[in-house]
């Protein structure tokens, strides 16, 4: 079962806001200047639905990763869940599914329910305001599926931009282009935690 967000009291979260938004950037997907190759890119993809290419594959993956997510999603069956439609998304996106678990792991520590400071929802941590961009104002960000969709599209929109550089395609996803911090976590969970060697 994954953890929920305990409830705090009203003056706590307005302190915490408060000192939020003094030191912490905000995510570069919350600003409202919206990028218009970006917003396209999302509205195809929340109307793309593919499958997985090679079950076969993906059985073996799934297998691999669910033994490594038990200390953060004890139910089994939840654990695959999750661990399909992040493949599904990442392999739609074509973007590496480790790595998407690992912005998930830092972004959200995997808590579907997870909004920061700035309203950014769910696992990979999207700003609300693209569902009014797209039309779409009855997409739930904190529904697992639409979040994968909406923050792999984002991810490899940003990766584009940056012509496959990885650091900087991370940075701009958290609004922290020029800094390294945010970028080097990510690329040390998939390390530590959720690298496969596909060769």
């Amino acid at each position: 079962m994954i953890m929920r967000l305990r409830k705090t009291s009203p003056l706590l979260l307005l302190i915490l806001a408060f000192f939020s938004v003094a030191v912490f950037p905000l995510n570069a997907h919350a600003l409202k200047q919206v990028d218009p190759i970006l917003k396209q890119a999302l509205a195809e993809a929340v109307a793309d639905a593919n499958s997985f290419d090679d079950e076969f594959e993906a059985q073996v993956w799934l297998v691999d990763m669910s033994a490594r997510l038990t200390r953060f999603i004890k139910d089994p069956q939840e654990r695959l869940t999750l661990l399909r439609m992040v493949h599904q998304e990442a392999t739609r996106a074509d973007l590496s599914p480790e790595l998407v678990i690992s912005v998930i792991h830092v972004e959200s520590a995997f808590n579907p329910y997870a909004v920061s400071y700035v309203g950014a929802q769910g696992l990979m941590q999207v700003m609300p305001f693209w569902k009014k961009e797209l039309g779409r104002k009855d997409d739930n960000l904190i529904n697992a599926a639409i979040n994968l969709r909406y923050g792999c599209t984002i991810l490899k929109h940003y990766l584009k931009r940056e012509k496959g550089d990885w650091i900087r395609a991370l940075a701009r996803y958290n609004g922290s282009l020029g800094r390294t911090k945010y970028p080097e976590k990510v690329m040390n969970f998939w390390q530590k935690y959720w690298f496969v060697d596909h060769q």
